[in-house]
């Protein structure tokens, strides 16, 4: 996921090995279960920049993460969410498994989608806000994929929002769960806590039934269902930024998705107030590399 969008390659060393600089980030990761392969932040735990604390309620999941954890990784069976007792829809695919209930109506239409939201089992859970979570205080990193129930937690998390410089969060263009919020209703929520919209990655789409492409009934089309949208502080407003939360953004976007560019300008912002030359050493690496892709 790292670096994709920067045509030319940099070397490996990590961004504060080339300022000279020193960076914790305290990545959450709320829905850890690891089905998705490597999560974003995995080059700042393999450069040793981060502490992570996550939440996966799956007793299978959970013993996954905890049998090939770092020591700065912790991670708690916690239901992350309003604060009430709900109920926990467990699926017959474990990544569909979800506070909300599925949407028959709509996962009828593609392949695959009835059986893997088949709900094998309804669990009653107390739900936990994250702002009443003591291991969550200071966060900077915000990963979650929940399945829907993304809004919720935003919603009853206002002070872990204040903290946190980027949210990597998964968004639905369609209702995939009954009454759930849509990536419409996450943008104005975070956009109302003074983050801006980085960018998506990636876009998914699933060809409807009863065509199928090559045989493979999982490819995309036409009709987008869901993606991973990045946000981040807005840039227009660093004043409000300490100098840490500058290099931490910085870092950030430089380890996690090659955003270049926006790591410059929070470099850019953390010179202007400390009077120090890093966002010069920064834009001399990236015209080197430049230099030697052509």
């Amino acid at each position: 996921m790292s670096k994709q969008h920067f045509p030319f390659p940099l070397s490996d060393q990590p961004l504060t090995e080339i300022l000279g600089l020193s960076c914790r980030v305290k990545v959450v990761d709320v829905g850890a279960n690891p089905i998705d392969g490597n999560p974003p932040y995995e080059p700042l735990l393999r450069h040793g920049l981060a502490e992570i604390v996550g939440f996966e309620p799956q007793p299978k999941a959970l013993a996954t993460l905890q049998a090939a954890k770092s020591s700065a990784e912790t991670y708690l069976p916690h239901v992350i969410g309003d604060g009430r007792r709900q109920e926990l829809r467990l699926c017959q695919a474990p990544g569909m498994t979800s506070l909300l209930e599925p949407n028959p109506d709509l996962l009828k239409l593609f392949h695959f989608f009835p059986e893997w939201s088949e709900v094998v089992k309804r669990e009653p859970v107390d739900t936990v806000r994250l702002d009443d979570v003591p291991e969550t205080a200071g966060l900077d990193f915000l990963k979650i994929d929940i399945q829907g129930a993304e809004f919720m937690v935003f919603e009853n998390a206002p002070n872990r929002l204040a903290d946190a410089l980027v949210v990597h969060t998964e968004v639905e263009f369609v209702p995939m769960y009954r009454d759930q919020p849509l990536f419409s209703d996450i943008d104005r929520l975070l956009r109302d806590r003074g983050f801006l919209l980085h960018r998506f990655e990636p876009l998914v789409s699933r060809i409807m039934k009863p065509l199928a492409i090559r045989e493979d009934p999982l490819a995309g089309m036409s009709q987008l269902l869901w993606t991973d949208a990045i946000y981040v502080r807005d840039l227009t407003r660093t004043d409000a930024l300490t100098r840490e939360q500058l290099v931490k953004l910085a870092v950030i976007l430089h380890e996690c998705y090659g955003s270049y560019d926006l790591a410059l300008r929070f470099l850019l912002a953390y010179d202007q107030r400390e009077g120090t030359s890093c966002s010069r050493a920064y834009f001399d690496v990236l015209r080197d590399a430049l230099a030697g892709a052509v």
